[in-house]
């Protein structure tokens, strides 16, 4: 049992470290939350279940030979995509803020979500560096172990997104005002984001 729990704690806590690193999907959530409200944003953070998948998959069975130009790829990839959604947010941004945001549905919050993490090599280096080892040294102990450091990773990764975009949620209501500056901060973190990612990948592809 102690091995249950300790791989249980293990999962939960480097969930919570990574739920609360400012980040692409991150940036993604606090526009989504301004431009349509907190609970039509609150599918988006079931976005892991949904984007993790080849990264588990690459980093369990082919663990350490991720082609670094995959890599490279995923980053050219993903701050292309992060400077489009960046265009559009400032779009948003520059207008008056309406009094009714419910444009975006949430089915399309949630693919755009999952998109911009598929195309975030973060999660695919965490599965490979961090996560992929831990699971496969829990499934070598008992693979029920390695069943309870996986469901409580992502549990605990969906409760703290949810709880990360109602806390925007909740200060998008103190003013238009407000909105504004939580627009205009998620669109400079999704430009500087996609210029890392598209510089990074650039020139590691370049070999520089």
């Amino acid at each position: 049992m102690a091995g249950l729990l300790g791989n249980v704690f293990l999962g939960g806590s480097l969930a919570l470290g990574a739920a609360i690193q400012p980040g692409p999907l991150q940036a993604f959530l606090v526009a989504r939350v301004v431009a349509t409200g907190w609970r039509r944003t609150l599918p988006a953070c079931l976005t892991p279940l949904f984007s993790d998948g080849p990264a588990a998959i690459l980093a369990i069975f082919l663990l350490g030979r991720i082609p670094p130009s995959v890599l490279h790829a995923l980053r050219v990839a993903g701050g292309l995509l992060l400077l489009y959604l960046a265009t559009g947010v400032f779009r948003q941004w520059r207008q008056p803020m309406p009094s009714s945001t419910r444009r975006a549905s949430a089915p399309r919050t949630l693919l755009e979500a999952v998109l911009v993490n598929l195309l975030n090599p973060n999660p695919y280096l965490a599965w490979a560096l961090v996560l992929g080892p831990a699971v496969v040294a829990a499934w070598s102990r008992h693979p029920g172990y390695a069943l309870g450091f996986v469901v409580a990773f992502y549990a605990t990764m969906v409760v703290s997104l949810a709880g990360f975009v109602f806390l925007v949620g909740t200060a998008r209501f103190l003013g238009s005002g407000r909105q504004r500056v939580l627009l205009g901060a998620s669109a400079l973190l999704l430009a500087g984001l996609g210029v890392t990612l598209l510089v990074v990948g650039v020139r590691e592809a370049w070999g520089g």
